[in-house]
């Protein structure tokens, strides 16, 4: 007999909503599919003939240990339908945090409370247009959950573990993984973002794995960065909220 009310049920269940090759749908793709089970609640909808035709993913994440990420996909024509997903959810007060398509800006604003919002412009590294960076500087590390990690020391550092920028992964799919880089203030300006970027992404291409860039587009050296190494912008705009759920009405 089939239980619906297990994960691996409702992963398959989704799987029709999302495009896993597609750069729009790889972040709700991974935390919906990929995330691991013991971090991973879903919450899904079906319509008149048994089919499930949307969904709410709560994801445990090293963001913060208290507020979960939320990703969805919900039928914007349908607010009253989207509404009981997300208190099915979650409960009123709860604080969250939530990746979204912007479409979905409207509906949120009327159930969250929003304290941060992000404008995000998602980027996919192209590899025509990829121009690798040389850097003898560039070493590989791993992070603790094992995944690849950039970084560049700087060698007149006052401490071994201090870091002059690093790049490593938020994620990872079997399709796509999201590049993020951080650059310490005191050594901007000199080019180690590019460098450890170059590097992860070059990893990612000879593992088969398309790498994925998301930019504010106000952030003007993050975008130079990923535009000078061959991220080309995907059309796909998403939000970042932090976010408190209002009770409901």
């Amino acid at each position: 007999m089939v239980d619906k009310s297990s994960l691996s049920w409702k992963r398959q269940a989704v799987r029709r909503l999302l495009d896993e090759r597609s750069a729009a749908d790889a972040m709700a793709a991974y935390y919906a599919l990929y995330h691991p089970d013991e971090r991973t609640r879903l919450f899904t909808r079906e319509d008149a003939r048994g089919r499930t035709d949307a969904y709410v993913a709560v994801s445990r994440t090293g963001i913060d240990l208290f507020r979960p990420l939320l990703t969805m996909r919900l039928d914007n024509d349908d607010p009253e339908g989207a509404a009981d997903l997300i208190y099915q959810a979650l409960s009123p007060g709860a604080n969250v945090f939530i990746h979204s398509p912007l479409a979905y800006r409207p509906l949120l604003a009327a159930l969250f409370e929003i304290k941060m919002e992000q404008h995000l412009q998602l980027y996919e590294l192209s590899e025509d247009r990829f121009r690798p960076v040389v850097n003898v500087l560039v070493m590989l590390s791993a992070t603790p959950d094992g995944l690849p990690r950039y970084i560049i020391r700087p060698t007149n550092a006052e401490s071994d573990h201090e870091i002059g920028a690093s790049a490593t992964l938020n994620w990872q799919s079997p399709h796509f993984a999201e590049v993020t880089v951080y650059t310490n203030p005191q050594y901007r300006q000199r080019g180690w973002g590019r460098s450890v970027v170059s590097a992860l992404a070059q990893d990612l291409l000879q593992s088969g794995k398309r790498a994925l860039y998301e930019v504010a587009p106000q952030n003007e050296a993050s975008l130079n960065l990923a535009q000078a190494l061959g991220f080309v912008y995907s059309g796909d705009d998403k939000i970042f909220l932090e976010a408190r759920l209002r009770s409901r009405p």
